[in-house]
């Protein structure tokens, strides 16, 4: 008998089925408070996945009244440390506007000029991870070979340019132009960065998608990966490319923070 090949059905490219979180309507207090809360515990996440490294290593939040401002961590703080108290709210110019500490000068001259190019973005990540900086050295983007990685297919580019740290606006101008209107960038010899339209997100993607470069690296060293088709890719880009599943896989993390680690919210 033979077997025709099923036509895969609209329903097939829906995305998985999960509730949308709640987030109700907020005062500006309220969203600048949450936004800080959960930037506070992406930074504990990060530590709990050894993304630290030295001083390097950044996300931001946009303020929710001052959108040309945005949150970010102190200079020299480790991530595993950081409380919603140490946060800093760095203007336009660089300038610190609310907090003690000061703040990283390559911070602000990447994320600034994303966050002004963007102003869809809400929130940055960028760090310097083993495996997102051993894949950064390929100048490749990640193939569609596991269903994780297709969260980035077709929205995600490779930075080709290296100049040693990014300590000036131009070279972070350069990073936004290249990466227009897409969720990440591969920066050669240097890391990964994700951006979103939450914090949650932004985290999630950047967890996703080193852990893509992790699978890729371990994938081409057993032997040559199948790539996935142009359908079967897309059709993963729409169910794990998607906004409330980052959200939901971000929170469960949060909430083993919140709960082991309750000064993160001080």
């Amino acid at each position: 008998m033979t077997q025709t090949s099923e036509k895969p059905t609209a329903q097939r490219y829906e995305v998985l089925d999960l509730e949308p979180l709640p987030d109700g309507d907020k005062s500006i207090e309220e969203e600048r408070l949450h936004r800080k809360q959960q930037l506070a515990a992406a930074f504990r996440i990060f530590a709990r996945y050894g993304f630290d490294e030295g001083i390097a290593g950044h996300i931001t939040a946009r303020d929710p009244e001052n959108p040309e401002h945005f949150w970010v961590n102190p200079y020299a703080t480790h991530f595993s440390r950081i409380k919603v108290s140490d946060l800093l709210r760095v203007d336009e110019n660089g300038k610190v506007v609310e907090g003690s500490k000061r703040t990283n000068k390559a911070a602000f001259s990447i994320h600034s000029t994303i966050h002004e190019a963007r102003p869809d973005v809400i929130a940055i990540a960028h760090a310097h991870t083993i495996y997102g900086r051993a894949w950064s050295t390929l100048s490749r983007p990640l193939d569609p070979i596991i269903q994780e990685a297709c969260a980035f297919y077709n929205d995600h580019v490779v930075f080709e340019e290296y100049k040693g740290l990014v300590l000036e606006r131009d070279e972070g101008e350069r990073i936004a132009a290249r990466l227009q209107h897409r969720r990440a960038a591969i920066l050669r010899h240097h890391g990964l960065l994700t951006v979103g339209q939450s914090v949650e997100e932004a985290a999630w993607w950047f967890i996703t998608m080193d852990r893509a470069c992790q699978a890729q690296l371990l994938a081409e060293a057993a032997g040559t990966p199948r790539i996935m088709t142009d359908e079967e890719a897309t059709m993963a880009h729409r169910q794990f490319g998607n906004r409330n599943m980052a959200r939901h896989g971000f929170r469960l993390l949060a909430d083993l923070v919140f709960e082991q680690e309750p000064d993160v919210l001080d």
